[in-house]
Protein backbone atom coordinates (compact mmCIF):
# COMPACT_ATOMS: atom_id res chain seq x y z
CA UNK A 1 0.00 0.00 0.00
CA UNK A 2 1.33 3.29 -0.80
CA UNK A 3 1.48 6.55 0.99
CA UNK A 4 -0.97 8.41 -1.29
CA UNK A 5 -3.39 5.58 -0.59
CA UNK A 6 -3.56 6.59 3.19
CA UNK A 7 -4.09 9.80 2.65
CA UNK A 8 -7.36 11.17 3.93
CA UNK A 9 -9.79 12.01 1.06
CA UNK A 10 -11.18 15.47 0.67
CA UNK A 11 -14.95 15.40 1.11
CA UNK A 12 -14.73 17.56 -2.24
CA UNK A 13 -13.68 14.61 -4.38
CA UNK A 14 -16.61 11.99 -3.47
CA UNK A 15 -19.43 11.76 -5.62
CA UNK A 16 -22.38 14.35 -5.10
CA UNK A 17 -25.60 13.39 -3.49
CA UNK A 18 -28.61 13.42 -5.97
CA UNK A 19 -30.94 16.15 -4.66
CA UNK A 20 -33.67 15.29 -2.44
CA UNK A 21 -37.75 15.59 -4.49
CA UNK A 22 -40.62 14.70 -3.40
CA UNK A 23 -40.65 12.70 -5.90
CA UNK A 24 -37.19 10.74 -5.43
CA UNK A 25 -38.55 9.90 -2.05
CA UNK A 26 -41.74 8.45 -2.75
CA UNK A 27 -40.02 6.33 -5.75
CA UNK A 28 -37.76 4.69 -2.81
CA UNK A 29 -41.07 4.70 -0.83
CA UNK A 30 -42.55 2.34 -3.30
CA UNK A 31 -39.44 0.22 -3.76
CA UNK A 32 -39.82 -0.84 -0.26
CA UNK A 33 -43.55 -1.22 -0.42
CA UNK A 34 -42.72 -3.41 -2.93
CA UNK A 35 -40.30 -5.76 -0.90
CA UNK A 36 -41.01 -5.50 2.80
CA UNK A 37 -44.56 -4.05 2.78
CA UNK A 38 -45.99 -0.62 3.94
CA UNK A 39 -45.58 -1.20 7.53
CA UNK A 40 -41.43 -0.88 7.07
CA UNK A 41 -41.91 2.65 5.47
CA UNK A 42 -40.39 4.96 8.04
CA UNK A 43 -38.98 8.33 7.94
CA UNK A 44 -35.96 6.68 9.23
CA UNK A 45 -35.69 3.65 6.82
CA UNK A 46 -36.02 6.02 4.11
CA UNK A 47 -33.46 8.64 5.59
CA UNK A 48 -31.08 5.62 5.24
CA UNK A 49 -31.60 4.77 1.97
CA UNK A 50 -31.61 8.25 0.40
CA UNK A 51 -28.50 8.83 2.64
CA UNK A 52 -30.10 11.90 4.64
CA UNK A 53 -31.28 13.00 7.98
CA UNK A 54 -35.06 12.09 8.81
CA UNK A 55 -36.05 16.00 9.38
CA UNK A 56 -34.64 16.54 5.87
CA UNK A 57 -37.56 14.54 4.09
CA UNK A 58 -40.17 16.95 5.98
CA UNK A 59 -39.33 19.14 3.57
CA UNK A 60 -40.88 17.61 0.75
CA UNK A 61 -43.29 15.09 2.49
CA UNK A 62 -45.32 16.80 5.27
CA UNK A 63 -46.09 13.10 7.57
CA UNK A 64 -47.03 9.65 7.52
CA UNK A 65 -50.11 10.45 6.34
CA UNK A 66 -49.03 12.25 3.23
CA UNK A 67 -46.17 9.93 2.56
CA UNK A 68 -48.73 6.99 2.46
CA UNK A 69 -51.41 8.79 0.11
CA UNK A 70 -48.67 8.90 -2.46
CA UNK A 71 -47.80 6.22 -2.00
CA UNK A 72 -50.58 4.69 -2.87
CA UNK A 73 -51.58 6.88 -5.86
CA UNK A 74 -48.40 5.67 -7.22
CA UNK A 75 -49.46 2.28 -7.36
CA UNK A 76 -52.75 2.83 -8.62
CA UNK A 77 -50.81 3.79 -11.87
CA UNK A 78 -50.29 -0.16 -11.83
CA UNK A 79 -54.54 -0.55 -12.20
CA UNK A 80 -55.54 -1.77 -15.48
CA UNK A 81 -57.35 -0.18 -17.75
CA UNK A 82 -60.75 -0.43 -18.54
CA UNK A 83 -60.86 -2.94 -21.41
CA UNK A 84 -62.46 -2.01 -24.79
CA UNK A 85 -65.30 -3.67 -25.84
CA UNK A 86 -67.91 -5.88 -24.01
CA UNK A 87 -70.97 -4.78 -21.41
CA UNK A 88 -70.21 -1.62 -19.56
CA UNK A 89 -70.87 -3.83 -15.96
CA UNK A 90 -68.61 -6.01 -16.89
CA UNK A 91 -65.73 -3.96 -17.84
CA UNK A 92 -65.78 -1.78 -14.64
CA UNK A 93 -66.22 -4.62 -12.66
CA UNK A 94 -62.56 -5.90 -14.37
CA UNK A 95 -61.28 -2.50 -13.13
CA UNK A 96 -62.48 -2.93 -9.54
CA UNK A 97 -60.90 -5.85 -9.52
CA UNK A 98 -57.59 -4.76 -10.43
CA UNK A 99 -57.65 -1.83 -7.91
CA UNK A 100 -58.93 -4.50 -5.32
CA UNK A 101 -55.73 -6.71 -6.49
CA UNK A 102 -53.58 -3.94 -6.47
CA UNK A 103 -54.12 -2.99 -2.80
CA UNK A 104 -54.53 -7.20 -1.92
CA UNK A 105 -51.02 -7.31 -3.63
CA UNK A 106 -48.89 -5.01 -1.17
CA UNK A 107 -48.44 -5.76 2.45
CA UNK A 108 -50.09 -3.22 4.78
CA UNK A 109 -51.34 -1.18 1.56
CA UNK A 110 -55.34 -1.98 1.45
CA UNK A 111 -55.62 -0.80 5.66
CA UNK A 112 -53.49 2.43 4.94
CA UNK A 113 -55.53 2.82 1.92
CA UNK A 114 -58.95 3.03 3.90
CA UNK A 115 -58.06 5.98 5.73
CA UNK A 116 -55.77 7.17 3.06
CA UNK A 117 -56.68 10.65 1.00
CA UNK A 118 -55.05 10.36 -2.31
CA UNK A 119 -55.03 13.50 -4.74
CA UNK A 120 -52.42 12.69 -7.41
CA UNK A 121 -52.75 11.87 -11.65
CA UNK A 122 -52.96 8.12 -10.85
CA UNK A 123 -55.93 8.63 -8.46
CA UNK A 124 -57.79 11.04 -10.92
CA UNK A 125 -57.33 8.64 -13.88
CA UNK A 126 -58.79 5.81 -11.75
CA UNK A 127 -61.78 8.03 -10.77
CA UNK A 128 -62.22 9.17 -14.82
CA UNK A 129 -62.28 5.60 -15.48
CA UNK A 130 -65.34 4.54 -13.50
CA UNK A 131 -66.94 7.76 -13.94
CA UNK A 132 -66.62 7.31 -17.95
CA UNK A 133 -68.07 3.68 -17.34
CA UNK A 134 -70.49 4.71 -15.04
CA UNK A 135 -71.93 7.40 -17.91
CA UNK A 136 -71.73 4.54 -20.48
CA UNK A 137 -74.09 2.72 -18.42
CA UNK A 138 -76.35 5.35 -18.54
CA UNK A 139 -75.96 6.33 -14.94
CA UNK A 140 -77.18 9.89 -13.84
CA UNK A 141 -74.77 12.13 -13.00
CA UNK A 142 -75.26 12.37 -9.14
CA UNK A 143 -75.65 8.58 -8.82
CA UNK A 144 -72.46 8.19 -10.06
CA UNK A 145 -70.58 10.62 -8.47
CA UNK A 146 -71.88 9.17 -5.12
CA UNK A 147 -71.49 5.78 -6.63
CA UNK A 148 -67.90 6.12 -7.26
CA UNK A 149 -66.73 6.65 -3.75
CA UNK A 150 -69.15 3.84 -2.96
CA UNK A 151 -67.53 1.25 -4.79
CA UNK A 152 -64.08 2.15 -3.60
CA UNK A 153 -64.36 1.88 -0.13
CA UNK A 154 -66.25 -1.87 -0.79
CA UNK A 155 -62.97 -2.58 -2.60
CA UNK A 156 -60.60 -1.25 -0.28
CA UNK A 157 -62.49 -3.03 2.71
CA UNK A 158 -62.58 -6.28 0.92
CA UNK A 159 -59.00 -6.01 0.08
CA UNK A 160 -58.28 -5.23 3.80
CA UNK A 161 -60.23 -8.19 5.00
CA UNK A 162 -58.39 -10.17 2.83
CA UNK A 163 -54.53 -9.05 2.28
CA UNK A 164 -52.00 -10.34 4.17
CA UNK A 165 -50.59 -9.17 7.56
CA UNK A 166 -47.97 -8.89 9.95
CA UNK A 167 -49.44 -11.60 12.32
CA UNK A 168 -47.95 -14.65 13.23
CA UNK A 169 -48.93 -17.13 10.51
CA UNK A 170 -51.81 -18.82 10.56
CA UNK A 171 -53.86 -15.92 12.82
CA UNK A 172 -56.23 -15.15 9.76
CA UNK A 173 -57.17 -18.57 9.64
CA UNK A 174 -57.34 -19.23 13.01
CA UNK A 175 -59.71 -16.20 13.27
CA UNK A 176 -62.03 -17.36 10.38
CA UNK A 177 -62.23 -21.07 11.83
CA UNK A 178 -63.17 -19.59 15.17
CA UNK A 179 -66.42 -17.38 13.35
CA UNK A 180 -67.13 -20.73 10.81
CA UNK A 181 -67.66 -22.83 14.30
CA UNK A 182 -69.54 -19.94 15.66
CA UNK A 183 -72.38 -19.78 13.18
CA UNK A 184 -71.88 -23.52 12.35
CA UNK A 185 -72.87 -23.85 16.18
CA UNK A 186 -75.22 -21.65 16.81
CA UNK A 187 -78.30 -22.57 18.73
CA UNK A 188 -81.93 -22.80 16.99
CA UNK A 189 -83.36 -21.82 20.20
CA UNK A 190 -82.48 -18.21 20.52
CA UNK A 191 -80.28 -17.85 16.95
CA UNK A 192 -82.46 -19.56 14.80
CA UNK A 193 -81.91 -17.42 11.13
CA UNK A 194 -78.05 -17.99 11.99
CA UNK A 195 -78.58 -21.50 12.19
CA UNK A 196 -80.65 -21.79 8.83
CA UNK A 197 -78.55 -20.39 7.23
CA UNK A 198 -75.36 -21.24 8.63
CA UNK A 199 -73.77 -23.01 5.49
CA UNK A 200 -74.99 -20.38 3.28
CA UNK A 201 -73.48 -17.63 5.87
CA UNK A 202 -70.38 -19.47 4.78
CA UNK A 203 -70.58 -20.82 1.24
CA UNK A 204 -68.70 -19.49 -2.34
CA UNK A 205 -65.44 -18.77 -3.21
CA UNK A 206 -64.32 -15.63 -2.40
CA UNK A 207 -63.62 -14.43 -5.91
CA UNK A 208 -67.22 -14.61 -6.46
CA UNK A 209 -68.32 -13.10 -3.48
CA UNK A 210 -66.65 -9.64 -4.48
CA UNK A 211 -68.06 -9.99 -7.75
CA UNK A 212 -71.68 -10.42 -6.57
CA UNK A 213 -71.20 -7.41 -4.50
CA UNK A 214 -69.88 -5.58 -7.51
CA UNK A 215 -72.67 -6.52 -8.88
CA UNK A 216 -74.95 -5.73 -7.03
CA UNK A 217 -73.40 -2.18 -5.91
CA UNK A 218 -73.30 -1.50 -9.73
CA UNK A 219 -77.03 -2.09 -10.61
CA UNK A 220 -78.21 -0.63 -6.95
CA UNK A 221 -76.27 2.53 -8.14
CA UNK A 222 -77.78 2.74 -11.41
CA UNK A 223 -81.38 2.27 -9.69
CA UNK A 224 -81.69 4.27 -6.74
CA UNK A 225 -81.31 8.06 -6.95
CA UNK A 226 -79.87 10.11 -4.55
CA UNK A 227 -81.86 12.74 -1.93
CA UNK A 228 -82.96 15.78 -3.84
CA UNK A 229 -81.07 17.92 -1.43
CA UNK A 230 -77.80 15.54 -2.16
CA UNK A 231 -75.97 17.15 -5.06
CA UNK A 232 -74.81 20.80 -4.35
CA UNK A 233 -76.39 22.98 -7.08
Amino acid sequence: MTADSDAPRSRRERPAKPALTRAGIVAVAVEIVRADGLGKVTMRRLAQELDTGPASLYVYVGGTAELHAAILDELLGTVEAAPDGGDWRERLEEVLTSYTGVLFRYRGLARAALVARPSGEHYLRLIETLLALLDEGGVPPGQAAWGVDLLLQYATATAAEHSPDDRAPGAAQGEWDAVAGALRGASEETHPHVAGLAAELLSGRPEARVSWGFRTLINGILSTPVPADGIRS
